[in-house]
């Protein structure tokens, strides 16, 4: 049975070819669209979809409005934004994942892009893991796996020496991670670094936004900055983000800006595999929502240089059980854990100072 969607944008071009888009695939099929936002909203209190594609800017109710009015009601729907916002609107794109929505895919500027193939995967592809994970098969609580044979009877309490919490999410990520940094405590023995896969821009936004809820320090890293117990280290949109051992045995920033790896700048893999030469007692690898396998090499390879310790987020309260299944499947995971409680498994792992 074919998926059912709901498109909202107030452009009849852009309704037009993305109801094509999704169309082309069998699996789903766009059963209403709409050219405002308080048409959607009148729609989605009496119908359900699949999934809805809500643009931003429209007139007589915007996509946040409409996004607002969903969560108060509890009108519960999975909700794709798509707009043309600029990296200056990022701060709305941070808003709109707050309120619910499950990702943001960049409108095309030109009907030339509209129409070619990357936006076309994108659309696709984001409606397919995403609809992938809300099905039943999503409430299926696997159990941990048992460890390793390189780690043998490992507890989950506190471990001694220097530690670093190296963190990766995609799709979902945004709204996941106010669940979990602003609970870390403020006496967090260990820096945190962490790779979102957004544009440029919007990571800074997030960072900004995170810090303002947060007891820890949240900020969008730069180049060469010393590594700071709690302290969390966004990767910038645009550049692929590494640990790096110093002299005198503190830890900085560096960023790689070779090119984008499977379409991901920043790439998760790249952050880990620089981990293998640093100096720390233990890195705390946590994996969260997100599509496709990014993380799971990397920590592979970290593993078998490295004391590591590796938190993935459960089916049930993820966005896209496409990352984190990656690395449970890869066999290494220590603790499966619900959102709730990724802030708290982080703690009692690293500690407070």
């Amino acid at each position: 049975m074919k998926k059912n969607i709901l498109v909202v944008d107030d452009s009849a071009l852009m309704r037009r070819v993305i109801c094509d888009i999704i169309n082309s695939d069998s699996t789903f099929q766009v059963t209403d669209v709409c050219k405002d936002g308080l048409e959607a909203y009148e729609k989605l209190k009496t119908t359900q979809y699949d999934a809805v594609f809500l643009d931003i800017n429209m007139p007589r109710m915007d996509g946040l409005e409409v996004l607002r009015r969903l969560q108060s009601e509890k009108i519960k729907t999975t909700v794709i934004m798509i707009s043309t916002l600029a990296i200056r609107d990022a701060d709305i794109v941070i808003r709109a994942m707050e309120l619910g929505a499950v990702d943001f895919i960049t409108k095309p500027t030109n009907i030339i892009e509209a129409k070619g193939e990357v936006f076309r995967t994108k659309i696709l592809d984001t409606l397919a893991a995403v609809l992938k994970t809300q099905r039943p098969v999503k409430t299926v609580v696997q159990p941990v796996r048992p460890a390793v044979p390189k780690k043998p009877n490992k507890k989950s309490s506190a471990v001694k020496g220097e530690k670093l919490i190296a963190l990766a999410c995609s799709t979902g990520g945004p709204k996941a991670l106010q669940q979990v940094i602003p609970f870390l405590p403020k006496e967090l023995d260990a820096p945190v670094v962490l790779v979102q896969h957004m544009p440029m821009g919007f990571t800074r936004s997030m960072a900004e936004r995170l810090n303002e809820i947060s007891k820890v320090s949240v900020k969008e890293a730069e180049e060469g900055e010393i590594l700071q117990k709690g302290c969390v280290y966004v990767a910038p949109g645009d550049k692929h983000i590494e640990v790096a051992k110093m002299a005198d045995g503190k830890h900085k920033i560096t960023f790689n800006d070779m090119p984008a790896i499977g379409g991901l700048k920043p790439c998760a893999n790249i952050m880990y595999d620089s981990l293998t030469k640093t100096g720390y007692d233990e890195i705390v690898c946590v994996v969260l929502t997100g599509m496709g396998a990014d993380g799971t090499s990397g920590i592979l390879s970290l593993e078998k240089r490295k004391s590591i310790y590796v938190i993935s987020q459960d089916a049930k309260s993820c966005v896209v059980y496409g990352m984190p299944k990656a690395v449970y499947d890869a066999g290494v995971v220590d603790e499966v854990v619900p959102l709730t409680e990724v802030a708290a498994t982080i703690t009692k792992r690293v500690g407070v100072h």
